[in-house]
């Protein structure tokens, strides 16, 4: 049985009052604390006008971690290929891969504030369709040798000029062979981007703010489409996002989660997702009201607030419901105060150091403690 890893993803999530430079720095210390804990993989979002969620270069943020860490992965969360030329997303994840000494994860897709499609005047209709041709070439430049020229609806890379005396036309290529590990970020029932990473042998990464149902409607179409296309359908490589946070008892936990960030960010979430697609990736059951997706039913379905105990017993019980899955990637948000930052990092800490050990145990697995 495969041991279960641990992750951290972070969005990230700040108030907009908060100085940037603070935000910055709190989300470097939980990296480096994460890595002392242990934890396998550290996940970075990417938004251009989301004053709640301001990084705006997950790479930038991922390189300056790099180099204070000794044995985490990280990767940016993803991508948000269709606001980037491949060839420049190329050569600057290769860079990346090199620089961190193969410990980079990737993760590619098109985002969805309208606000960023409107800086970049793009037509939302097509964000599918730059995202497949541009992942399509980025993967075409780092496995093959100039001279080429790749033209499609939206981009051409041509690299044509080729002096080996002078070393012109050699864009690097990963440090990892034929690449790094990439994933796919998903949200939502029958999901197109599912059977896309499916296709194309890519992980599946599954949001934190979606239902049970949706989860093993998920799995049931990755698996469907892999299968048809010839390809593996590893549940070992299943990345799932939830929101966990863990205290010395399930009524603090659950307290503090009310009162802190995860409340402000599930229920601003809740906000942005009705204006947009629904409430339908929210529910398990789709003839539910709206009014009924509230907190109460954010810490039954999504949020694992408790004591060790407790939080076991809920993961065991998403294992049941869903089946299994290779990585286990916990949100975490704003910290509001020094006792609030505390707690987070206690909560990282009963994660690490117990909770995951003994889910690992249960399921039939061990695994090393940091």
């Amino acid at each position: 049985m495969h041991s279960v890893k641990s992750g951290i993803f972070i969005m990230p999530f700040h108030p907009p009052s908060k100085e940037l430079a603070q935000c910055h720095d709190e989300d470097m210390e939980l990296a480096i604390r994460a890595d002392e804990l242990g934890v396998h993989e550290f996940w970075v979002g990417e938004h251009h006008t989301l004053s709640w969620e301001p990084i705006v270069s997950p790479e930038m943020f991922i390189a300056a971690v790099f180099r204070q860490t000794k044995q985490m992965r990280m990767g940016p969360a993803p991508v948000l290929v269709n606001m980037h030329h491949p060839a420049q997303v190329a050569n600057r994840l290769a860079f990346l891969d090199h620089f961190s000494h193969g410990r980079l994860e990737l993760a590619f897709g098109y985002g969805g504030a309208p606000s960023d499609f409107e800086m970049y005047g793009q037509d939302p209709k097509q964000m599918q369709s730059r995202m497949a041709e541009a992942v399509g070439m980025i993967l075409k430049i780092w496995s093959s040798e100039p001279p080429y020229k790749f033209e499609g609806e939206h981009w051409t890379v041509k690299l044509e000029s080729v002096n080996e005396e002078l070393g012109y036309g050699f864009p690097p290529k990963p440090l990892q062979q034929p690449r790094p590990p990439i994933s796919v970020p998903v949200s939502s029932r029958g999901s197109g981007s599912v059977k896309a990473a499916a296709r194309l042998g890519f992980q599946m990464f599954s949001h934190s703010i979606i239902s049970t149902d949706v989860l093993k409607d998920q799995w049931k179409t990755y698996e469907e489409t892999a299968l048809a296309a010839g390809k593996p359908a590893d549940r070992s490589t299943w990345k799932i996002a939830r929101t966990v946070f863990l205290a010395d008892t399930t009524a603090e936990a659950e307290r503090r989660a009310r009162s802190n960030s995860i409340e402000t960010a599930y229920m601003h979430l809740r906000t942005a997702i009705q204006r947009g697609p629904g409430l339908g990736i929210m529910k398990n059951d789709l003839s539910m009201p709206d009014a009924d997706v509230n907190m109460d039913y954010f810490l039954d379905e999504m949020i694992i607030a408790g004591d060790v105990d407790t939080a076991l017993d809920r993961l065991l019980r998403l294992w049941e419901d869903v089946g299994p899955f290779g990585a286990i990637d916990v949100m975490s948000f704003d910290w509001k105060d020094d006792d609030d930052r505390r707690a987070w990092l206690r909560s990282m800490e009963l994660v690490n150091r117990e909770l995951l050990p003994r889910f690992n145990k249960a399921v039939g697995a061990e695994v090393v403690v940091a």
